[in-house]
């Protein structure tokens, strides 16, 4: 079956119809278990609870996989054999020794890096493109760049003596599975910690399938365990008394217990949490290259990031110009397959996360803004949503304070640069925001007000290893890539 894309260019402004060929990417390559264990201590060990859950495809809601489902007496196995790897092993193995693992498994990722692309996109719903072009890469990308500093952490933190923390709990969410696995397992090996991770529970494969690619590493047993579950899970993981640091990436709410349950516990703590960025056009923009940047920023990734920018600040003198523009965009946006190459925009990752999506759609409405959604056949199984664009948003009204996780943008209007700082500031999050305009004095105006961790200018959504990520307010404290991510999972004591 042909795609089909819409978009309008004539002056009429009436739609033009494009047939384009499918352009799948082939699956034939990619092996998933039928059922899959718990990796514990190098091993893949069946769950003492006898308990499994289904992982599925969002796209056509088939099952991908059965998953074992860890409960604390599986937790309490894998934090020993983490703790156990870190006495006999780890910790005193020489760090250059330590980095060449660490190096071993980023050579290894970019060897299958097509069969992580398709099981991530096949088990979150996202893109391939997306997939493909941003996740695997990055990934890989990360366990290089910490291999790097595996034995070079003395001129990371000069004049100060550097010893690993012990063992390390890691929970991450499911919007990008492989790439936060990625963003905290290579920072924690390399500074001699060993690890128990807990994958998402809608998302659990590209972890798993790292496991295996940990053993191909010959990755010294235990160093590594990975728990899956759901949320009890990753409260045994947190929770656990002999976890000596605890990294979490997910929602504010869950954050904030986490952060209530390990207070006077002694454990190091970060939190990578919320968003609800600000996406900011000023007059004098490059338009054209501003809408694709607010596209990237919200639709291609189903609005599944933290940091997706989720609010659009538009000057008024360009209003009609910018929203001309980004409806005429959003029409010629693919929504379907996510292993199709056309396909812009896929499948939300769960039933219940489209359910959200899908109340906030009618609380926006309700509150007085105008919805509008370009006209798009959506596929007749698995969970999808039309990239959604909400017009004469108040600045009070839930859709531009509470954050959606969901394909919709929430537009305002500003006439002064103190009223769009005022108005991006007054969220309860600060995690990221864009700035787009052709003037560089009024980027380091706006840099220096924002308060939000990671600003990006004319640009959105760019990552890289060697640059920190993390937020203010609910959206949590510590930060994550960079040298800044050492410092987490190291006991840092001045020489004297």
């Amino acid at each position: 079956m042909a795609t089909k894309k819409t978009f309008s260019s004539r002056p009429s402004g009436k739609p033009i119809d494009w047939q384009l060929a499918p352009a799948p990417e082939s699956a034939d390559h990619v092996k998933i278990n039928a059922q899959y264990e718990l990796f514990i201590n190098g091993k893949w060990q069946k769950p003492k609870s006898g308990k499994y859950f289904d992982t599925i495809n969002p796209a056509n809601e088939q099952k991908l996989a059965r998953i074992a489902e860890a409960n604390e007496a599986d937790v309490d196995a894998a934090v020993k054999a983490a703790r156990k790897a870190y006495d006999s092993v780890w910790s005193k193995m020489p760090a250059a020794e330590r980095a060449k693992y660490i190096y071993r498994i980023a050579r290894l990722l970019q060897e299958k890096a097509r069969e992580f692309a398709v099981i991530e996109s096949m088990d979150g719903g996202k893109a391939i493109r997306e997939s493909r072009d941003v996740d695997v890469p990055l990934a890989a990308a990360h366990f290089f760049y910490y291999a790097g500093w595996a034995d070079k952490l003395h001129y990371a933190f000069p004049g100060k003596t550097v010893s690993p923390l012990g063992v390390a709990g890691q929970v991450i969410p499911w919007n990008f599975p492989l790439l936060m696995a990625a963003w905290k397992l290579p920072p924690a090996l390399a500074c001699g910690n060993t690890v128990v991770l807990k994958p998402a529970e809608t998302t659990p494969l590209t972890a798993l399938k790292l496991a295996e690619l940990l053993q191909e590493a010959e990755l010294p047993d235990g160093v590594v365990n990975i728990v899956t579950g759901a949320g009890a899970t990753g409260a045994a993981v947190v929770n656990h008394p002999d976890v000596n640091k605890v990294a979490f990436t997910g929602s504010s709410n869950v954050g904030k217990l986490i952060q209530r349950a390990t207070a006077g516990s002694g454990k190091k703590l970060t939190l990578e949490l919320g968003g609800k960025a600000a996406n900011i056009i000023f007059a004098d923009a490059t338009i054209d290259q501003a809408v694709e940047g607010i596209i990237n920023g919200i639709y291609f990734n189903q609005g599944h990031v933290c940091c997706a920018g989720s609010r659009l600040f538009v000057e008024e003198g360009v209003y009609d110009e910018v929203i001309r523009k980004l409806k005429h965009r959003m029409r010629s946006l693919v929504v379907g397959d996510p292993l199709d190459k056309n396909t812009d925009i896929g499948a939300i990752n769960s039933r219940e996360q489209l359910g959200t999506i899908n109340k906030y759609l009618k609380v926006g409405q309700a509150d007085g803004a105008e919805m509008y959604q370009p006209a798009c056949e959506l596929p007749s199984k698995g969970f999808w949503c039309r990239p959604t664009l909400f017009l004469n948003v108040a600045q009070s009204a839930r859709i531009a304070q509470e954050e959606i996780f969901g394909p919709v943008l929430a537009v305002q209007t500003f006439r002064t640069v103190d009223e769009v700082i005022q108005k991006a500031n007054n969220t309860p999050y600060g995690l990221s925001a864009g700035v787009w305009t052709d003037k560089g004095s009024k980027i380091f105006n706006l840099t220096s007000k924002l308060r939000a961790g990671v600003i990006w200018a004319n640009t959105y959504n760019k990552f890289d290893p060697t640059s920190p990520f993390g937020g203010y307010k609910e959206s949590g404290f510590g930060r994550e890539g960079g040298l800044q991510e050492l410092a987490a999972y190291c006991r840092l004591a001045y020489l004297l």
